[in-house]
């Protein structure tokens, strides 16, 4: 073996090995969140979010109304909206979602039967337009971010900021941040 036939072979096994471990880096941030899931959430709303917001110049109520007589609590009032979340491109086996959701005056709740596609950084938005179903609906608009999800299925709740008009906002969409991808959209119906 020549000197330059050492050096070659050096820098291949150097080159193999650096290329080997970024490669495998990658690999591990797409299958992580697959082999090592969070737990599923089992998060409540309180009754701070089933409150009506106070409107400017009044104080805030302290207590809530007693349960009505069917044992629902009277406070379900201040629900705004629901939905259900959907695969809305059923030709992308990855990136899907289901479940409720359900939006108060001050929190976006998902629904115990929540559920979507494990991926990385997984983000809440409230969109302020109807019928998501492809990512430029998203990319093109001033949505609100309500924070990271937390897990991939269950029941978790997310505080809507001060200041949001929830007329404004007919969609909450489950978006991958690191991606820009479309998870899962919710057509929001208001609640009557």
């Amino acid at each position: 073996m020549t000197m330059r036939g050492f050096w070659r072979g050096l820098i291949l096994f150097v080159f193999g090995g650096v290329l080997g471990t970024g490669f495998g880096v990658v690999l591990g941030f797409f299958l992580f969140p697959f082999v090592f899931p969070p737990p599923p959430a089992a998060e409540q709303l309180t009754e701070a979010d089933r409150a009506p917001a106070a409107v400017a110049g009044t104080p805030a109520a302290t207590t809530l109304p007693a349960p009505a007589a069917s044992g629902t609590p009277a406070t379900q009032s201040s629900l705004v909206a629901n939905g259900n979340f959907i695969h809305a491109n059923p030709s992308d086996p990855i990136h899907w979602g289901k479940g409720k959701v359900s939006v108060y005056e001050r929190a976006v709740f998902l629904e115990p039967d929540f559920e979507v596609g494990p991926g990385p950084a997984f983000h809440v938005y409230l969109v302020p337009k109807p019928n998501i179903r492809r990512e430029a609906d998203v990319s093109t608009t001033m949505y609100v971010d309500l924070g990271r999800l937390r897990a991939f299925k269950g029941s978790q709740r997310y505080s809507i900021p001060a200041g949001v008009d929830l007329k404004n906002y007919p969609s909450v969409v489950i978006w991958c941040e690191r991606f820009s991808v479309l998870i899962s959209p919710a057509d929001l119906n208001v609640a009557r």
